[in-house]
Order: C-alpha cells, then structure tokens, then sequence
C-alpha cells in the first residue's frame, strides 16, 4: 500500500509490502514486530534491529528512534488525493497551523510573532504525562500568530501557533 510521509516539511512515497518498503527509490527488507499491549517495536530494516516507540495521533505518528524523537504526518494514497482535490488547510501553499498533538500545559514559547524560523527549529515546549515535548517547525516560516502562553492547558489539535510560509522574494 502506498503512504506519503512528512517530516519536518520534507515528503516521502512510501510502498509497504509484506517484507519490504519501497521508500522513495530505495527498497529496504523489513520486519516490523510489536510488543503487546505497548507503543514500542522492534524493527529489523536490512539486517540491523531498531527499538521503534510510535504512538498514532490522528493522521500524525510520534515517534522516538533512537532517542530521535520526530512527528510523521501519514496519508494513504486515496486520502492524498482527496485533500488534493479539497485543498488541504494545511498545505504548503499557505499559513501552516501547528496545533498541539495531545492535551498538556505549555511550558514556553520560544519564538515571538513575526520571527523568522527555520525548519526543525522549537517553537513550543508541552508537558503531557510529566514529560516535555518540543514542538518543531516543519518549514521555514514567519511566525504570524500566536495563541497561547506559559501555563495555558490545551487540547489535542488546539491551535497554538499560525506560521506564514517565506516568500521567494
């Protein structure tokens, strides 16, 4: 089944097939196996072993390898092209909206309105479950909005932050 994954901004086809991966234009053998009744895998991609936690967040996947901790936007190909066909709200051909990805309670913000950002750089630190998490930019953007501060509790998928694309000139 074919997937387009987003990371920080960048997107990537995905072909998922019973033991292999087709990512972009490199095919990898993997074996994905979970362990029950937890957000951790194991992952076996071309011979070397992974401990993978994941957790699903609507269309989004968090996810920590490593220690490298990164959030993936997953789309299957029929919902691609129906947000093709609509128009996405949060396509790069517009404002971008980081929303927050559970309930918490922001720790800081660290940018002002009109900052120009870079891409993966923080915007947001969230408490959830007594651990931080550090909301980065997807893009380079300019900061045009921002709806919360230090101490406010939100909700999952609350807007926090409208983030401008750059323009070209």
């Amino acid at each position: 089944m074919l997937y387009f994954v987003t990371i920080r901004g960048k997107t990537v086809p995905v072909d998922v097939g019973t033991r292999e991966v087709r990512l972009g234009d490199k095919t990898v053998s993997v074996d994905l196996d979970g362990i029950r009744g937890t957000d951790v895998r194991t992952l076996l991609m071309d011979g070397t072993s992974y401990r993978v936690v994941a957790r699903r967040e609507g269309r989004s996947w968090i996810v920590d390898v490593g220690g490298c901790h990164e959030v993936a936007e997953v789309i299957d190909e029929r919902t691609a092209v129906i947000l093709e066909m609509t128009g996405d709200p949060g396509s790069s051909n517009g404002a971008q909206a980081l929303r927050a990805p559970m309930p918490g309670l922001i720790v800081s913000v660290e940018v002002n309105e009109t900052d120009r950002v870079e891409q993966g750089q923080g915007l947001v630190i969230i408490e959830a479950m007594k651990m931080e998490n550090e909301l980065r930019a997807e893009a380079a953007a300019r900061v045009e909005r921002i709806h919360v501060s230090h101490g406010d509790a939100v909700e999952k998928g609350q807007l926090l932050i409208d983030l401008a694309p750059l323009s070209d000139t």
